[in-house]
């Protein structure tokens, strides 16, 4: 599960819905590798306008990333400086996977699954909408 993706994804729990403390979901007892792929500049410039800065720099100090800026990039790329932070924007969400552990919810503790690099967001009954959908008959 690539980082970037963590910053798109809340607690999933119905009482969740609405509080500030299911974002971003933190990471335990994350098993990390790193994949290197090429450096693309133009989809981070594209992509930074919609992240949540202040979760990624969150994810990142949990994760032991401590080489983000407090304060977003521009994605200007006009200084050496920026350049550095993008190659390490790049570094964490693009090259860094969780292939194994958990995310939990600070909100109310849910934990979520991750095996093989995928997080399990299936929840039980008792955690979920309580409406039921009925699964039709093919005959």
């Amino acid at each position: 599960m690539k980082l970037l993706t963590v910053n798109f994804l809340t607690c999933a729990v119905k009482g969740c819905k609405g509080s500030a403390a299911s974002f971003p979901l933190h990471f335990a007892d994350a098993e990390l590798e790193q994949r290197e792929i090429g450096y693309n500049p133009t989809f981070l410039s594209n992509i930074l306008p919609r992240l949540d800065w202040d979760a990624i720099t969150t994810t990142a100090l949990e994760l032991g990333f401590t080489n983000l800026p407090a304060t977003k990039p521009d994605g200007s790329f006009e200084t050496e400086d920026e350049h550095k932070v993008m190659r390490d924007l790049h570094t964490l969400l693009m090259e860094t996977e969780v292939i194994e552990g958990k995310m939990v919810c600070r909100n109310c503790g849910h934990e979520y699954q991750i095996k093989d690099g995928i997080a399990n967001f299936l929840l039980p009954n008792h955690l979920g909408a309580s409406r039921r959908i009925a699964v039709a008959e093919w005959t």
